[in-house]
């Protein structure tokens, strides 16, 4: 038995115990809880502020201009669409795999697929200037006949963006189902309506359970391929293009590798001070977290890879105008965040080969704060540096972001965190059901073996 397991299997847990510190999460929030909210809606009113003044300005108030005619905003969506990774990769394809340690953050990791999903299509939006014509993407009969380029990697991520949200929305309230109907039989009044409905009916009789798990894991080998899928669509919205920097082949799985790095971090950094605040210690242990810290050292060498490589081809090809661009981030204007970001991603996860730093609760968070930095220049460096220095020096120019983009960005951490901090009081942060099944069997060998008796339809 695995030392995650003994933790699990601890004696203080059992079936009762954990409903009931599970369900106790959904109490009332103290009056830090609503100071917090506050706050970030605060931040959100100043993210729709510069939106306002953008709307009514025009694009100009941003720092976006020719040649660099994506910033911040582009840059924020593919950020967030990596960070949706991580749900899908904690929660269906280690489900595949039978990963024990995801149990217990599984749950916490499809929430942020989820919101992340709905941050990252504010951006497309906001990046059009007039979002009132969003409509124009969409493929539908009309008078003039026009329909959209599907040929533009633009379109792509409209339906690549909108399918991985519908499934990972179907995958996450599917994995709720049990425990919403605990909850339901755990409330009154016009709260046990609402989990009564959502709960669907459910009885946990073996035939539910039968069909339960079968749609379970028919949905989880559904919404793997979407790990793979959705971000190497959005790395071809660059891969596609002929900018230097930008039409190499290395772009789908660099992508989804910094997904699931950015993403795991993200995961951890919600993850451990939820942990501290609700009192999970006994359900998210430091090995679950030192679990994600050793994954977390296989991302960060896949992208030192990566990083390696993109310098390494630049120089081989013998291509003058790779060379040169390649050149241009490492010693040019935006030097800076390509060295931070390769100390942010690679070297700093680096120290979690050290065991000592991956079971340090401080070290951890301090880290995936750092990673959370990095992934976000690592984006920036990509779009940023292509775009401003092309082929054709006479339209080479510099990128700085103005106050709008700046409160933009701030305003969509705090709408993320928004849905996490009303999540974590309406629903389960931790799968109860998942949890008991790696408990022992109540009433120990005798139940073990009332259980085997039982007839299974």
């Amino acid at each position: 038995m695995s030392e995650a397991t003994a933790n699990l299997a601890a004696p203080e847990l059992n079936y009762t115990s954990v409903d009931r510190d599970l369900v106790k999460t959904m109490q009332p929030p103290r009056r830090l809880y609503y100071g917090v909210l506050a706050a970030l809606l605060a931040v959100i009113a100043l993210g729709g502020y510069a939106w306002s003044v953008q709307l009514r300005q025009g694009m100009g108030v941003a720092g976006i201009s020719s040649p660099v005619g994506w910033g911040f905003y582009i840059t924020t969506f593919v950020f967030w669409v990596g960070i949706a990774h991580s749900g899908t990769l904690i929660s269906a394809v280690l489900f595949l795999f039978r990963v024990r340690w995801r149990s217990s953050i599984y749950r916490s990791a499809e929430a942020v697929t989820v919101f992340a999903v709905l941050t990252a299509g504010l951006f497309p939006l906001i990046h059009l200037g007039r979002p009132w014509v969003a409509y124009w993407l969409m493929p539908y009969k009309q008078m003039g006949g026009l329909f959209p380029n599907f040929r533009s990697p633009l379109v792509w991520d409209v339906f690549a963006v909108s399918t991985y949200l519908t499934v990972s929305a179907l995958f996450f309230f599917t994995g709720m189902v049990p425990d919403l109907a605990i909850v339901r039989d755990r409330s009154q009044g016009w709260r046990e309506k609402v989990y009564a409905f959502l709960a669907q009916g459910w009885q946990g009789t073996n035939t539910q359970w039968k069909h339960y798990t079968a749609a379970y894991v028919f949905l989880a080998g559904l919404a793997t391929p979407l790990v793979i899928s959705v971000h190497s669509i959005v790395s071809w919205d660059f891969a596609m293009s002929l900018n230097p920097g930008w039409h190499t082949a290395i772009f789908p799985p660099y992508f989804v590798a910094g997904a699931i790095h950015s993403g795991l971090a993200m995961v951890a950094t919600i993850v451990i001070p939820m942990r501290r605040i609700f009192g999970l210690d006994a359900f998210i242990t430091r090995e679950h977290l030192a679990s994600m810290a050793k994954f977390m050292i296989m991302t960060g060498l896949i992208l030192g890879y990566s990083y390696a490589v993109e310098f390494f081809i630049a120089w081989y090809s013998n291509n003058a105008y790779e060379r040169d661009l390649f050149f241009y981030r490492a010693f040019g204007d935006y030097a800076w965040a390509l060295w931070l970001l390769v100390a942010c991603n690679v070297l700093a996860p680096s120290l979690f080969f050290f065991e000592r730093v991956r079971y340090s609760v401080r070290w951890l968070v301090t880290i995936c704060l750092l990673v959370n930095v990095g992934m976000f220049y690592e984006r920036f460096v990509i779009i940023v540096t292509s775009l401003g220095r092309g082929f054709d020096p006479f339209t080479w120019g510099l990128y700085v972001p103005r106050w709008p983009e700046v409160a933009i960005l701030a305003g969509s951490l705090a709408w993320f965190f928004l849905f996490f901090l009303l999540f974590a009081k309406a629903f389960p942060v931790v799968s109860m059901w998942e949890v008991k099944e790696q408990l022992p069997m109540p009433g120990g060998e005798a139940g073990r073996s009332a259980m085997a008796g039982k007839e299974h339809p």
